[in-house]
């Protein structure tokens, strides 16, 4: 099974790849892709899965996905809107935004839709659980894993590592969900 993940991220090609191993994982990087207008996660991946089957191979599943950060004390925000909200600096934001907040809850999602050359759609969800510490630590992972304290861990994601994350993070975990929807 072939799938073309409609979106030129980097980091988000390598962690599907990683997370469906077992399957050929492409990008479809073009510079035309749409914008993400949604009220969701669910809507923008959606929004972006459908503009790839326009413009993916006749014969793979078109995949669009949109993930992000909800932070208690933000009520729920950044929410979809992550991206442009951090602004090319994610933990500097978001340790700005929380600065005296004692509630320090937050979960990151990940939302893909996956449409089939035939029409079908098939859509998963991750989430992880966790909470934003008071500064950044670690080298590895990209956006808020140097902030983010998984739940039941002591560290950041970006200190527990890529490895940790392969398994664990909430697009491996949307992805491992996608995979038992989309096997025979």
């Amino acid at each position: 099974m072939r799938l073309v993940l409609a979106s030129g991220n980097p980091h988000k090609l390598a962690e599907l790849r990683r997370a469906l191993p077992t399957l050929e994982v492409d990008a479809l990087d073009r510079d035309d892709a749409p914008d993400e207008d949604g009220a969701t996660f669910q809507e923008n991946a959606r929004i972006k899965a459908r503009w790839g089957r326009r413009h993916a191979p006749p014969d793979a599943w078109a995949v669009g996905e949109d993930s992000g950060i909800e932070a208690s004390a933000l009520d729920g925000g950044p929410g979809v809107r992550t991206a442009r909200w951090a602004a090319g600096d994610p933990v500097g934001r978001m340790l700005a935004a929380l600065a005296g907040a004692d509630d320090r809850g937050a979960r990151y999602v990940c939302v893909m839709v996956a449409i089939a050359p035939d029409g079908r759609e098939a859509v998963a969800e991750g989430t992880l659980e966790g909470s934003i510490a008071r500064e950044a630590s670690g080298g590895e992972g990209f956006g808020f894993d140097p902030v983010f304290v998984p739940a039941g861990e002591t560290e950041t994601v970006a200190v527990l590592g890529d490895e940790w994350k392969r398994a664990h993070s909430h697009r491996a975990r949307a992805a491992a969900a996608l995979r038992a929807l989309l096997a025979p």
